[in-house]
Formats: structure tokens, sequence, C-alpha cells
């Protein structure tokens, strides 16, 4: 297991972590999990809600040089500038159960999470590890509260289940981040010199943990490796100096991570025996700072452990049977057998996912696990069967993985080894409506949202699903649909036609009977036009001679009120910049339906100009 913290002081991330992450070594073969805590990450209200509805450009970028590796984001929690990210083998995946996560603020009182600690527990081949990364109170003379806040941490986070409610309750404990742990009495002078010489044991009797660590009952267990590499803070942005500011702040071991064994219950078992213990041990292989980033004032620690037990799962919960190869749609075939005792849910699926996935919602394809016998397979242990239809394989070759996703535990209880699609691809001159349709495809992009417990992948919208992000808690069912690649292209396409609407629509003039004949309110056409303006759209009524103009219901112009297209309400943020601005101040001050809108507004919704230029 790899551990890493890094405070990164909100700084935008590193082109490479390849050397961080101790990948361009022989000893990534061997690493089965990656833990990864980061602290500062930026948290202001407009990144914010950027990282909120898309991913974070840290998480991102781990998911991105992980993924060639085999390695699969299993879960991830954040509290503003706080992350924390799991990943493991692939293989892994369906002995990493009863994944929880929580967060405790401690910053401001508990009102505000700068300060505070977020956590991971799972059961990994049935042994408890949580991992927990902490940002603790800054200054030297802040121990205690550090102390206090460690202490309230512990006791704030509890998980449900029969085992394990507390993170000192399990087996393993990870405990790692920006601690911000100091060193006492010695003056800066004499620190940069034993740094410079070398010497630094004669700092470690003064550092601020390793005291805790004899005189906290709270430490009492907790272990650390030899600090055999420089003080990690506080350095000049940009280079390995330490800090030269007119603050000249003290070199310290800030940034930490410490490992905690659950000790071996006491007493004795019935007929006169000690019951049997999982046998768990742990050797710290490496244990480093890396001085090669300086994007932070921070450098990242990075930490290898051997983990040693004997496992307590033999089996995946679900076993999938699949042929070595699918040449022929009909050959698409899924057999899969679940272990008695298997929660099974009706809203369980069976995902494809090309070989080097990232999370386990980056599949390619799925096909839901409702076989008509499922109960009966499951109480019988029989195989239960589905089938993925022709239009949701992929065509042309490559090597993919098929996975049994549960929501009742929402992660993945069986994988099947990498296996070959070989698919011939359409004809390129088959006809133009397939042509025009795989352009519309590549468009009218849909982003689906998932909360952790949501009960369906993106319902009904399998062949359209694009996202390589993982579930976001705080925005179940949000279905957002983002501006197109093609930036003249309409942000609402019709889900009948899922043709992009007209660039231009015109005004339309109609003849004074035909509009009191079709008699529509000016004030309920509000969603007349969408039209395009420097990679913008939004919506403009049609006015004459200061007036709204009636429109016929059964006209292009009507057709095109996103009321008419069925459409959800839909969280659309809009970039204004000073031009844009400008021209808004100078339009006719009109009716602007739906200029602001919250994902419970109803269709028809609007606010005036004024209310509306401000996203």
């Amino acid at each position: 297991i790899t551990v890493v913290t890094w405070n990164v002081g909100t700084a935008m991330p590193p082109n490479d972590v390849t050397s961080l992450l101790h990948l361009n070594t022989g000893e990534t073969n061997d690493v089965d999990m990656i833990a990864i805590g980061l602290q500062e990450v930026n948290s202001k209200i407009n990144k914010r809600l950027k990282d909120a509805l898309f991913t974070d450009q840290w998480s991102e970028l781990f998911m991105d040089v992980l993924s060639p590796f085999h390695f699969i984001l299993v879960s991830t929690v954040r509290m503003q500038g706080v992350i924390l990210l799991v990943f493991a083998k692939y293989y892994h995946l369906p002995f990493l159960q009863d994944i929880q996560t929580d967060c405790t603020r401690t910053g401001l009182g508990g009102y505000w999470g700068n300060k505070g600690g977020v956590s991971v527990r799972l059961s990994i081949f049935g042994h408890m590890v949580c991992f927990l990364n902490c940002h603790l109170p800054a200054h030297l003379e802040k121990a205690e509260q550090r102390k206090e806040d460690f202490a309230t941490i512990l006791h704030m986070q509890q998980f449900e289940g029969p085992v394990a409610n507390g993170i000192l309750d399990h087996d393993l404990v990870f405990w790692f981040g920006d601690l911000n742990f100091r060193i006492e009495s010695l003056d800066i002078c004499f620190v940069k010199y034993a740094i410079d010489s070398n010497v630094l044991s004669q700092l470690w009797e003064k550092d601020q943990l390793n005291i805790a660590k004899s005189t906290w009952p709270v430490l009492r267990g907790f272990q650390e490796g030899p600090l055999n590499f420089p003080p990690t803070f506080k350095f000049d942005v940009g280079t390995n100096k330490y800090d030269s500011s007119a603050k000249k702040r003290k070199p310290a071991w800030t940034d930490r991570i410490l490992w905690k064994i659950k000790p071996p219950s006491k007493g004795w078992g019935t007929g006169g025996h000690r019951p049997s213990q999982g046998v768990l041990s742990v050797s710290q292989l490496c244990y480093c700072s890396h001085m090669e980033y300086t994007v932070s004032d921070h450098k990242p620690v990075a930490a290898i452990f051997a983990v040693q037990f004997a496992s307590k799962v033999d089996k995946p919960q679900v076993e999938i049977y699949v042929a070595d190869e699918w040449s022929k749609p009909e050959q698409a075939v899924v057999r899969y057998k679940m272990a008695v005792g298997f929660h099974r849910s009706s809203w369980d699926w069976i995902g494809l996912y090309r070989v080097g996935f990232r999370h386990p919602k980056d599949y390619v394809s799925y096909v839901w696990a409702r076989s008509e016998d499922g109960e009966r397979c499951l109480e019988k242990q029989l195989c239960a069967q589905v089938m993925f239809s022709e239009e949701a394989l992929p065509k042309g070759n490559g090597e993919y993985i098929l996975g049994y996703y549960s929501n009742t535990s929402s992660s993945i209880a069986g994988v099947t080894e990498p296996f070959q699609i070989s698919l011939p691809r359409s004809e390129e001159g088959s006809s133009s409506t397939d042509s025009s349709s795989s352009s519309s495809e590549e468009d009218d992009s849909t982003l689906v949202l998932l909360a952790p417990k949501s009960r369906s992948p993106s319902p009904g919208k399998m062949k359209r699903h694009r996202s390589r992000s993982p579930s976001l808690a705080k925005f179940q069912g949000l279905i957002l649909r983002p501006s197109s690649r093609d930036r003249g292209t309409s942000r609402s396409p019709s889900p009948q036609s899922r043709r992009s609407l007209p660039r231009n629509i015109p005004t339309i003039h109609l003849p004074q009977e035909e509009r009191r004949h079709h008699g529509v309110k000016g004030k309920e056409l509000g969603q007349a036009a969408a039209e395009s303006l420097e990679g913008s759209s939004f919506y403009q009524t049609v006015q004459e001679k200061g007036g709204l103009r009636n429109v016929s219901a059964d006209s292009p112009l009507a057709r095109a009120d996103p009321r008419n297209l069925g459409l959800l309400p839909a969280l659309r943020l809009e970039m204004v910049d000073q031009v844009l601005g400008r021209r808004w101040e100078s339009a006719d001050q009109g009716y602007y339906p739906c200029q602001k809108m919250s994902p419970t507004s109803p269709p028809g919704c609007g606010t005036s100009p004024k209310e509306g230029r401000n996203p």
C-alpha cells in the first residue's frame, strides 16, 4: 500500500506525478493500493462550484496517471480543500467491500472545513482498514489545539455496520496529512545548520509529534518511520529554498504518515482457549519526501507499506463467466453466479469497461442484472444470464472487462479477466442519416452526475453516457447539459430527434387574423429562440415594435420552445465576459425567461435582464 500526503497550497497540478507515486520504478508492480491525501486544494467559491459539477483537476490528474497501471478509483471524499482518494488494482475490487466515507470540520469551532479530517474505510479481504487524511491547526503554539482537534475527529467519525464503528476500531489505521507539528526550543539557525549538515537526528527529539506520541494517550499505538528526509515546510514556491520572506518560518516536518494496528483482544474464549485472531503485520518499505515538486510551499511525502494478513475472503461475491472473444453480437452473453448471502438488488447492473478504465462509472455500456429467474438462481446457486444488445457493443478491436456493480454496496462485486471484442465497424457510406446521427451524438453529449446511492448508472442514456467523472453525493439526480464542443450548437437538443436546433431562428411575421386565431400570450412564449453569442447561448424573445409577437403553436419557432421539448429543468453556468455584458446592457429591456434556473425551477420561469446578468 502506497500512502501520499501533500499540502498543495491552492496550486494547479504539475504536469507529471509519476515519481511521486513511484510509478517509474519496479515497485509499482507490487503495489496493490494507493491512498492520496491532499490539503489546501483551491476551494474558492467559483472553483469549488466547478469542481462539484465536474471533477477537480487534482483528482483528474491522478486518475489519468494511474489508470494505465490498472488502478481504479475505489472511493473519494472531499471537505473544502481536503481531499482523499483511494485507488486499487481492478482485480482487487470484488474483495473491497463495506466502503464508507466521513468528514469532520474543526475550523472556526467546527463550522468551517478548512481544517479537520476526511476518511475512507473499507474491508480489504475481510480486514477492516481506515485511511484518515487530516489538516490540523498551524503555528508552533497550537500543539494542544492539534491534540484536541484530532481527538474530536476520532470521536465524531462513526461508521455503520456491526464492526469497526469508530476509527480506532479498525484492524489497521493510516493517519496522514498536514498535521502541522513543529520543532520546539531550537532556533532557526540551528535547525538550518542541522539540515545542511545532514544531522537530522538532532532535531527529532524536539519534534512536537515525537514528543506527543509518548505523552498523549490519544496517540498511543501509532507508529512512524524515521524522519530521514529534510523538513517539508516552509519553502519559497518554485524553489527548494526555505522561507526567505520577512516571517522566516522555522523549517518543520509538518507532513507526516503514521499507522496503527489494532491491539489483539484480551481474555479467554470459550473452552479456555484464546479467541482466533487474524494475523496482520505492517512493515514500512519507504518513507521519503519529494523535493522535485515546487508548486507549493510544502513538499509531498510518500510511504510504501507491506501489509501481510491471512485472507478471510477467497471468492468474489459474484463470479462472471464470458467467452474469450466477442466477434459476433450474438456472442455477447454474460453468465454470472452470486454467492450465498449476497444482497442482490433489482438495480444492480453489469458494466462493460475498456481496459484502463478509471472508476466504476467509467463504463462503455451496461446491461441491467435483472434476470427473470434471478432470485431462483441465487437460492439454488445457479447461473443467471443476460445479454448485451448489438447497439450497446463497441465497434472495432479492443480489450475489455466486465464488472458486476452492486447497488447495495455501491461497489463492484465481481470482475472478469480482460477479453477481446472484435466487431466490424459500421460501413462509412451506410447512410447520411447515420452520419448525421453520429455527429449529433458527438455534439449533444450529456453528462449525468450520480450519487453513490443512485439507483441507475444513467437511466435511459446508456449510449450517451460519456462521463469519466466519479459520482458526486451532493447533486443527486442532477442532469447537466454542458456546452457542446461545437460552440454554435444548441445546449438543449430535442430528445426525440437528437438533432441540433437551427443556429439562427428568424423572426416570423404572421397575419393579424392568424394571430387572433392562435392567440398565444406573449409572456408564455418566453423560450422562443436560441442564439449563439461568443460561445454562450441564451434565450431571447422575439419583439416587434416594442411588443412580443404572437406565434402559431405549430410553427418552427413555437416548436423551439424548451417547454415543448419536454426537457427537465437543468442547471446552466454562463461565463459572461465584458463584451457580452456591454451587449446585454445595450439590448432592449425585454423578458429573458430562465436566465437563472435552479434544478427545482419549473419550465418557463424567468428573471429580468438585470436579475439574470450575473450567473
